[in-house]
C-alpha cells in the first residue's frame, strides 16, 4: 500500500457497522499522489499525500 513519504500517512482499518449492528471490515485509503519534488540533488518522484501538497510541505518541481 502507498504511504506518504513526508508525514507517513497510510491506510487505516476499522469496521463498517450496519443498522442492525453487523460489522464488516473497512479500509480508508490516504489520498496519495506521485509528484516530482525538488531536492538538493535535483528532482525526484515521491509519494505524497494531498494534505502535504496543500499545506506546502513539499516544493514541486
Amino acid at each position: 500500500m502507498a504511504k506518504c513519504e513526508v508525514c507517513g500517512k497510510a491506510v487505516h482499518f476499522g469496521n463498517n457497522v450496519s443498522h442492525s449492528h453487523r460489522r464488516s471490515n473497512k479500509m480508508w485509503r490516504a489520498n496519495i499522489r506521485s509528484v516530482r519534488v525538488k531536492t538538493s540533488g535535483g528532482s525526484c518522484r515521491m509519494n505524497v499525500c494531498a494534505g502535504c501538497l496543500r499545506s506546502g510541505k513539499v516544493d514541486r518541481a
